[in-house]
């Protein structure tokens, strides 16, 4: 038995930018232990699985250790596989997730997310933050992941975190964010306890992300970068309770996986 695959790079227009994503489109759900081990053996940041139902696709997210129940990387990926590799009709999929309903767009060259906004809520500064970061904070929000305001985006890119220190906290992961000197804001986003040391480029980090920038800047619309080795461009824009989150993708590898 084999399964088809196909790697790609999300919030990229280049091959080896962006945040690549493994997708299989499957006709039934495999086994989650098996899914998990599938992502395990991609090492990859998430390995997103699609399954058909009537109308709506339905996805699912494992990273190397754990599955997620939101991915914003991955689920750009899904959409361009069925667009562009499995000829999926119309310009919009509708995806049914653990998060709710999600949906993709095409708009000219790029890819647009809608997901869920999450308004972060002020937070005092866990401790073990500040030596886990090294680095002050100005302020320190939080939903299921911690977002963090720094001074710079010199700050930002200079971050040096304790992976280990970070990993014990209880959150799915930590996002440190400054005003951009060249776009509205940047950030970077670390997950060693669920298997990410860091995330390339993180889109459902920008569901926290999104909402706060807007509120501070006084904008609807938004671009945004984050600052990982890799690096991804995203333009941003509130929708009341929704985000819409647009960016390119390219695909850099296909394969089969063969189980038995």
């Amino acid at each position: 038995m084999h399964l088809e695959f196909h790697q790609i790079d999300a919030f990229s227009e280049r091959p080896f930018g962006g945040n690549p994503a493994m997708v299989y489109r499957l006709d039934a759900w495999l086994a989650d232990e098996l899914m998990q081990r599938i992502a395990a053996e991609h090492n990859l940041a998430e390995t997103a699985f699609l399954v058909q139902e009537g109308a709506a696709w339905h996805i699912r997210w494992f990273t190397p250790t754990t599955e997620v129940p939101l991915c914003g990387h991955a689920t750009l990926a899904a959409a361009h596989a069925l667009f562009e590799l499995y000829k999926e009709p119309g310009e919009r999929i509708e995806f049914i997730c653990k998060s709710g309903e999600l949906r993709v767009t095409r708009e000219g060259v790029r890819l647009v997310l809608d997901f869920p906004a999450q308004v972060p809520q002020p937070l005092g500064e866990p401790q073990e933050l500040a030596k886990a970061l090294g680095v002050e904070a100005l302020e320190v929000l939080g939903t299921d992941k911690l977002l963090v305001l720094l001074d710079s985006e010199q700050a930002v890119r200079a971050c040096k975190p304790d992976f280990a220190a970070l990993a014990k906290l209880p959150w799915l992961g930590v996002i440190i964010t400054a005003v951009g000197e060249r776009h509205d804001f940047v950030s970077r986003f670390f997950a060693p306890a669920i298997g990410i040391d860091e995330d390339p480029v993180t889109g459902a980090a920008h569901c926290s992300l999104i909402p706060y920038w807007a509120q501070r800047l006084g904008k609807q619309e938004l671009s945004a970068y984050q600052c990982s080795a890799r690096g991804g461009e995203l333009l941003c824009r509130l929708e009341g309770e929704r985000v819409k989150i647009a960016g390119h993708s390219v695909l850099v590898a296909s394969g089969r996986l063969w189980l038995s």
